[in-house]
């Protein structure tokens, strides 16, 4: 949510912030100032791990998705390390309690990674925007959010960053390219505007797909679904407020023991 306040700029720093605007992706004053804000706040960026969902399916053997070791480190100090080093120092990990309980006993309250954690837990699941809403009123601020099982150490976060803080829109979402797009979300792309989301379609000629990784303002949490892929993320799309972000590089997923056995090799 915006609100309008008033300011006192000293004049020729005034004329530097309506230097930056451009027309096209800074529009006015306004957004020139909140461009550069978020820029200065980059160091306190706000990032989301959504790991829940039944524990039964995010098992592998006694441990979860999240905390299964991958060359004898686990998947979520990975994703830790990786938020931190693109400037992500406030992180909320939503999942059940025996998750959070083991992703805990791995990372602590997340000061030896120079993190600060927050643990969210989800006492039912009934979807991915139900649960992502369980920070509703805990964050301010644009936060970016990474699903749980994913390796993504190549993903160039800052530009995802960047590219949504220059673009009006309620969500930007990582896009990458797959062989097999009814597994996923596929995505109906004009420029970086994105004009269909469908997910796991029964067919499709479109191979373009959403990777689990996006950016969202607060608002996208006042939009009514239990689904982020099947509810929100098509209504978006539908009114123009969905905008995607084409990385080169492509998230691993961790869903069963040969997964990591493949990464492993």
């Amino acid at each position: 949510m915006k609100r309008k306040i008033s300011v006192t700029i000293d004049q020729v720093l005034l004329k530097g912030i309506d230097s930056i605007v451009d027309n096209i992706y800074i529009r006015n004053r306004s957004q020139a100032i909140e461009h550069l804000v978020n820029l200065a706040l980059g160091e306190h960026k706000t990032a989301v791990i959504l790991a829940g969902g039944p524990e039964g399916k995010i098992k592998i053997d006694r441990k979860f998705r999240p905390t299964v070791q991958v060359n004898k480190k686990a998947v979520i100090e990975r994703a830790v390390e990786r938020l931190r080093g693109s400037g992500f120092k406030n992180i909320y990990i939503i999942a059940r309690q025996n998750v959070l309980t083991q992703i805990f006993n791995i990372i602590k309250d997340g000061s030896m990674f120079g993190v600060n954690i927050n643990y969210v837990e989800e006492k039912k699941a009934t979807g991915s925007a139900d649960s992502l809403r369980l920070i509703k009123g805990k964050v301010d601020n644009d936060f970016l959010v990474v699903y749980g099982d994913i390796l993504f150490k190549k993903i160039n976060l800052d530009e995802l960053w960047n590219d949504h803080l220059k673009n009006n829109a309620i969500a930007t979402m990582m896009m990458t390219t797959s062989s097999r797009p009814s597994e996923k979300g596929t995505l109906r792309v004009e420029g970086s505007k994105v004009l269909t989301f469908t997910q796991k379609p029964k067919e499709s000629d479109i191979y373009l797909v959403f990777s689990p990784i996006f950016i969202a303002t607060p608002e996208l949490l006042d939009y009514p679904g239990t689904s982020l892929e099947r509810n929100i993320f098509p209504v978006l799309a539908s009114k123009g407020l969905l905008n995607g972000h084409l990385s080169s590089e492509k998230e691993l997923h961790i869903h069963t023991t040969s997964d990591v056995r493949k990464l492993e090799k």
